[in-house]
């Protein structure tokens, strides 16, 4: 399918791996001049590599990094895919720290509003342009010893919302996807500490948790990136011109509930 943004420009942040990775070579095979942002230079470079794109590692979980960001690759983009972020601290929601909340509000939430405040302008004022920023299934079913992440993500997708609202009528599209339990280096890292403290493997580790903290993932196994991508380069594209303000889930059932 041709999406119809050959020749438009995007800046993906969490580009270095999992979502964001799959969804820059998804777009430069689509004709979009990719810009990829992340932490890590040397995955960055492989994924540059990869598209065809141009790499700038930084640190967006600070106001000053999202300024370095834009000083170095500039802010008049088409489309901002921000999949970057970080579970943050796990356990008891009375428990978490100052430094556990602040961690996973400036890295999950803070950062997409950072750079909107930089690329939007540019957006509304050529009459086009498109944002997607990547959720979660906690959006819609949030889990007590994820809180921190539950509420950065929230926020994520009423500021997502609040954006489509008062832009939609200038050619801004701005949407949300929330993918659950993908095969990404974050939830292999959560599963890794899972196997560790249970003393089984990896794969064990997956196998017990999808039965005992994700009994509605009727697909009954992690989601790949590779059916995440898709989804957010549609809506990236001319072809989701009438969709704003939504939340699209790719998540296997994970979320119990018909709500969004």
């Amino acid at each position: 399918m041709d999406l119809g943004i050959s020749g438009k420009t995007a800046l993906i942040t969490g580009a270095g791996g999992g979502m964001g990775s799959e969804t820059a070579r998804l777009l430069a095979a689509e004709g979009v001049e990719v810009t990829l942002t992340d932490l890590d230079p040397d995955q960055l470079d492989a994924v540059a590599k990869a598209t065809g794109g141009r790499a700038q590692a930084a640190d967006l979980s600070t106001p000053q990094g999202a300024v370095d960001l834009v000083n170095a690759v500039g802010k008049e983009f088409d489309i901002f895919v921000h999949a970057a972020g970080v579970t943050g601290a796990k356990g008891d929601p009375l428990e978490m720290t100052e430094e556990d909340w602040e961690h996973a509000w400036q890295t999950d939430f803070m950062s997409a509003v950072r750079l909107s405040r930089h690329l939007g302008p540019g957006m509304i004022g050529r009459g086009w342009g498109r944002m997607v920023f990547v959720t979660s299934e906690n959006v819609a079913q949030p889990y007590p010893d994820e809180t921190v992440y539950n509420v950065a993500k929230s926020a994520l997708l009423s500021f997502s919302k609040s954006l489509a609202m008062a832009h939609g009528q200038e050619g801004l599209r701005v949407n949300c996807v929330a993918p659950a339990f993908i095969e990404t280096p974050m939830t292999d890292g959560m599963m890794d500490k899972l196997a560790e403290s249970e003393g089984v493997s990896r794969d064990e580790a997956v196998e017990g948790f999808l039965e005992s903290d994700r009994p509605f993932l009727n697909l009954k196994r992690r989601g790949r990136p590779e059916e995440v991508a898709p989804v957010i380069a549609l809506l990236c594209s001319e072809h989701a011109s009438f969709v704003s303000g939504a939340n699209w889930r790719v998540d296997g059932g994970s979320v119990g509930s018909i709500e969004t």
